[in-house]
């Protein structure tokens, strides 16, 4: 969108010479703002026409300051279709600066991304999660892919970031990366990080982001039955690696734990707690909060199972964690042979755990939000809102004591 300025050229009376003769000034405005350029030539004010900005007369010094004058304004006019072609914002400062052979302080979106995932990088572990670097890193590689894909170039000025710059990538989000809305409002929102700091910092005047809406939409979550926990924890399985896939996978379904933070779980995490029982006190490895969960009978039996495998014993790991996108292939199998026909992810025994292990069999949601190590209770609500059978068996308890309240 091409922005509008105007030139003006001006008699400088107030700087007058003791000669009589003052100094002619261009005038540029761009929207509110003005700036001013001598044009470092001088003229009896008698002489000059406000109306038609030019010097009065057919004299040789009228026609080469008149000239001059004209030049000055191609020039003024020339810079502005730069600044437009390579995507530098329009102001007054840019104008003046090219105008004068000074370099435009220009600042470009992914040379600032860059800059701010250093500064994540050197804050893991004190204020970071490496989660948290790795989903910026993701969200770099997609915010260059779409300027690459959009305009051609490896990097972008941040005066080109506009509602319709969102717009276009919200839409290449979904249409090339096929990411589902919820996934693409999460690229967008780590991106809107990056706008923030070029806004806090006088960078950007607008911001691109003013009335898009980040609303997610409601998922189906899902969660195995206690059938469906006991048909996979009896299959048996040709393959011990496939064994213990599904062995670590129902360990998360009985202690709620993520992908991640069973992976870096080590033996020292579990400890006897205050009832002399087996605790996992570890720390999410997503947010970095503090996780406290008790081991039930089925988890501490898996854990037993691999206490003496010499391949982890001198790792100090508890279990032998496959990565995640291996752990989610033999999943699928496992699913298949166990007769399940939900789709069988990892994340799905963290749902498992929270469902149907603890809040339906009556555990109150804010000490479920603690062992799941939940910031907030909310997001530990979207969990509770799966549970059909449990409202189901509530109000047959109800309609018991009612029962009983009328005899």
């Amino acid at each position: 969108m091409l922005t509008r300025f105007s030139l003006l050229f001006q008699l400088r009376k107030s700087k007058s010479k003791q000669n009589g003769t003052a100094p002619i000034y261009l005038r540029i405005a761009v929207k509110d703002s003005v700036v001013e350029l001598s044009s470092k030539k001088y003229i009896n004010p008698s002489r000059w026409n406000a109306d038609t900005q030019k010097v009065i007369g057919n004299s040789e010094e009228a026609r080469l300051i008149n000239a001059y004058l004209k030049n000055m304004e191609q020039e003024a006019f020339q810079v502005y279709h730069e600044l437009v072609q390579k995507g530098i914002e329009i102001t007054t400062t840019n104008l003046k600066s090219r105008l004068l052979g000074e370099e435009v302080n220009k600042r470009n979106i992914i040379e600032i991304f860059r800059e701010h995932n250093k500064k994540v990088a050197a804050l893991v572990g004190k204020q970071y999660a490496e989660l948290t670097l790795e989903r910026y890193k993701t969200s770099l590689k997609h915010t260059q892919a779409f300027i690459q894909s959009k305009y051609k170039t490896d990097d972008l000025d941040i005066a080109r970031l506009d509602y319709e710059f969102i717009e276009n990538y919200e839409f290449w989000l979904k249409s090339i990366r096929n990411c589902d809305h919820n996934t693409a409002m999460k690229y967008l929102g780590n991106f809107k990080k990056i706008v923030r700091i070029c806004i806090k910092n006088g960078w950007l005047q607008k911001d691109p982001f003013f009335g898009f809406s980040f609303a997610m939409r409601e998922v189906k979550r899902s969660a195995l039955t206690e059938v469906e926990i006991q048909q996979i924890a009896a299959q048996k399985f040709g393959s011990d690696r496939v064994g213990r896939v599904r062995d670590i996978f129902l360990f998360s379904c009985y202690t709620g734990l993520a992908y991640a933070d069973v992976k870096k779980l080590t033996r020292s995490e579990i400890q006897t707690g205050f009832n002399g029982k087996e605790w996992i006190f570890t720390s999410r490895k997503k947010t970095d909060t503090d996780s406290s969960v008790p081991l039930l009978p089925e988890a501490i039996a898996i854990v037993n199972k691999y206490k003496d495998d010499p391949e982890y014993v001198n790792k100090n790991k508890v279990l032998p964690v496959l990565s995640n996108q291996k752990m989610n292939s033999y999943l699928k199998e496992i699913a298949d042979l166990s007769g399940i026909r939900k789709k069988l992810t990892y994340h799905l025994a963290r749902h498992t755990f929270a469902t149907t292990i603890t809040l339906s069999n009556g555990v109150p949601i804010e000490t479920v939000s603690k062992m799941l190590g939940h910031k907030n209770l909310k997001t530990t609500q979207l969990y509770a809102k799966v549970l059909d059978l449990k409202v189901g068996a509530d109000m047959d308890i109800l309609n018991i004591r009612r029962g009983k309240d009328r005899s």
